[in-house]
């Protein structure tokens, strides 16, 4: 069957990325170290411009013998990693050029590395989803170690590398295993050949879901996650804490529903392990860390295991909760992170939050933002954290999975004494040393965060009714 340029359309955000990334290099390569401006304009452009395309194209549509598909859940998540990946790559700029780590490449890479997001949350199959999580993990490898001068970078480059490599290794041995045991790599044939699942098929799906628990930092695949986030650029690790979970979930969630529906008791018990252990290590994990961005990483891995929660309730109100969750944490992630890019002195970057000590007296508006993402963060009524841990508990209590929502809000309290902690600090702690004034991008991050997040219980109707009718889509 030959594709016309018309039946490509749904996958023209894609390929506009793709062009993107292709005609910025050759501009950067043949223009030279001052292009990087340029570049970083264009690449947020196409960004843009990918968003308005996923917005405006079709809402069902298959390509490629259904190795592509396009439907409700990929628009939603796509929309979310668009924003992801755009917000961190507009915080990056002025950062970067900052610490005189500007280069061209960065924003290709960001680029290439959100194609790959797309092609994964739009998978269809076996093969699509390889080579999406292969595309947007090799950007994130080279990115992770973008301070060639830094020995901490260019180790968190090497260790994400490594550790990367072992999982895809797994990914594709389950892969391989779920092939040879239902005869097709097509995830609706895998749910036909799949309701009476044999052992193989079983170690398959371990496997598999090894691989994705470490691309979205879920226990026991979390090793790299604290030594990735302290050791990669600031901006980077806002990348990595934002857009890459979004499609790592969103793969995560389609491939449970569309490939495994019939043999949801088998992978279920997975998930409610993995959930736990993230939640509990999450929460226990970060009490003893003083440095904000290597908090942060424990704050993701938490954070995930709470989203895994809705997963783990396998019905379409579970995966309406993970929807909704993904969508509220990269906002509190965002804004987070725009705080950590704003920690500079005359004298250097600094890291450790104990440097936010007195933070209401010298900048009372950032403080205040700050708070209000601590408190959602947490899970404190009526933010929108609290809303985000209420959906999937809520799936999880309806499914019969009471241990499992129970020991979740115990860990969320054990989690809210190091968010609080960081609030006591910037209220009540003798003032530090004053910080440099905010960039405008930053800046206009955190405001848009911490305005989502303190007033989106007045009218959370519009992301609900979306997200249920992505979650729809996979049923």
């Amino acid at each position: 069957m030959t594709l016309t340029l018309a039946a490509l359309g749904p996958a023209l955000p894609e390929l506009l990325l793709a062009f993107s990334a292709l005609a910025l290099l050759m501009f950067g390569a043949f223009a030279g170290p001052k292009s990087t401006d340029t570049v970083n304009g264009l690449a947020l452009a196409a960004l843009f411009a990918a968003l308005v395309l996923v917005l405006l194209g079709p809402t069902d549509a298959t390509l490629f013998n259904g190795a592509f598909h396009v439907d409700a859940f990929g628009r939603f998540m796509k929309v979310l990693a668009l924003l992801g990946a755009g917000g961190t790559l507009a915080m990056s700029v002025d950062w970067l050029k900052a610490e005189k780590q500007d280069r061209f490449e960065y924003a290709i890479l960001v680029l290439l590395s959100t194609l790959g997001m797309m092609m994964l949350i739009s998978a269809g199959d076996l093969i699509a989803l390889y080579m999406g999580l292969e595309l947007m993990s090799l950007a994130l490898y080279v990115i992770a170690a973008n301070n060639r001068d830094s020995v901490r970078s260019t180790e968190a480059g090497l260790k994400y590398f490594v550790l990367g490599a072992l999982s895809s290794g797994m990914l594709l041995y389950g892969a391989s295993l779920i092939y040879g045991f239902t005869g097709s790599v097509n995830f609706a044939q895998i749910a036909q050949a799949a309701r009476e699942p044999s052992l193989g098929l079983i170690f398959g799906i371990v496997f598999m879901f090894a691989g994705l628990c470490f691309k979205v930092s879920a226990v026991p695949f979390h090793m790299w996650t604290p030594d990735v986030y302290e050791g990669a650029p600031a901006p980077v690790t806002a990348f990595f804490a934002s857009a890459p979970k979004v499609a790592a979930m969103a793969v995560f969630v389609r491939f449970a529903m569309e490939a495994l529906p019939n043999v949801t008791h088998q992978w279920q018990q997975i998930i409610v392990f993995v959930s736990i252990a993230s939640m509990a290590l999450g929460s226990f994990g970060a009490i003893g860390q003083r440095n904000f961005k290597r908090l942060m990483a424990y704050s993701s891995i938490g954070h995930m295991g709470f989203a895994l929660v809705g997963l783990a309730a396998g019905t379409e109100q579970g995966v309406q909760g993970v929807l909704v969750y993904m969508a509220i944490y990269m906002a509190m992630t965002l804004g987070a992170f725009a705080c950590i890019l704003s920690m500079r002195r005359k004298d250097g970057m600094v890291e450790t939050y104990d440097e936010l000590a007195g933070l209401a007296h010298t900048s009372p508006v950032k403080a205040f933002m700050l708070a209000v993402l601590m408190f959602s963060l947490a899970g404190i009524p009526p933010l929108a954290g609290f809303l985000a841990k209420y959906y999937v508990f809520l799936a999880a209590i309806e499914s019969g999975l009471y241990a499992l929502a129970v020991i979740g809000v115990l860990t969320s309290v054990v989690g809210a004494f190091y968010y609080l902690r960081i609030v006591k600090i910037m209220y009540f702690d003798e003032p530090a040393a004053p910080f440099e004034p905010m960039r405008s991008e930053p800046r206009v991050v955190l405001a848009v965060s911490g305005t989502f997040t303190l007033l989106f219980f007045v009218y959370p109707a519009p992301l609900i009714a979306a997200a249920g009718v992505a979650a729809r889509a996979l049923f």
